[in-house]
């Protein structure tokens, strides 16, 4: 993807679902969080700031050398909300009237949207937002664990409504395996 032919007037370049990170700090979480990507199958994984610098060709630490990463487009683009139509951004942020994650109905076209490790979803990303969920736990999750967590929830919740398929893990799986029970191979 050609940075050039993102803007407000170009053709709009977003899949949903997506994740949108806004201005995260560690590069280590932005890989982790195309590992979620990839695990959960979302095609896009977005994030704005200049904290994270990746020059033409650098690699993010470890993650990158998942098998599935390949299948995920990671942009930089500061103003992603332009590339979408008919989304429905859904921001994990604690906001008064916020949305428990245990009983959220996700939208099939959402844009999740993810704050910093260090702060909060910026006022001009937050505007955007038309839904806001947390995530009922004791303390703030790391970056990457809530972007598990936000996805594993959606899939479970359209296995359950039957929107995808109950896979095993045998048709799950996209790399080779070698099954075990008590050291025994299976085939």
């Amino acid at each position: 993807m050609d940075k050039k032919l993102l803007g407000k007037n170009g053709k709009k370049y977003g899949i949903t679902p997506a994740i949108i990170l806004n201005n995260p700090k560690y590069d280590r979480n932005l890989g982790a969080c195309v590992r979620a990507a990839s695990c959960f199958g979302i095609k896009q994984c977005w994030y704005s700031g200049n904290r994270i610098r990746l020059d033409e060709g650098q690699r993010l630490p470890r993650e990158e050398r998942m098998r599935g990463y390949s299948e995920v487009e990671l942009i930089q683009y500061d103003y992603p909300f332009d590339q979408f139509e008919n989304s429905v951004p859904v921001a994990l942020e604690l906001v008064p009237g916020s949305e428990s994650l245990t009983t959220f109905k996700h939208p099939d076209n959402a844009v999740y949207v993810f704050g910093p490790e260090d702060g909060q979803i910026s006022t001009s990303y937050l505007r955007y937002c038309h839904r806001f969920i947390s995530i009922p736990t004791y303390h703030c999750t790391n970056l990457a664990a809530a972007v598990y967590i936000v996805l594993y929830d959606r899939l479970l919740k359209r296995q359950l409504e039957g929107k995808d398929p109950l896979l095993s893990p045998e048709m799950l799986l996209k790399e080779n395996r070698v099954w075990t029970i008590n050291d025994e191979e299976l085939g």
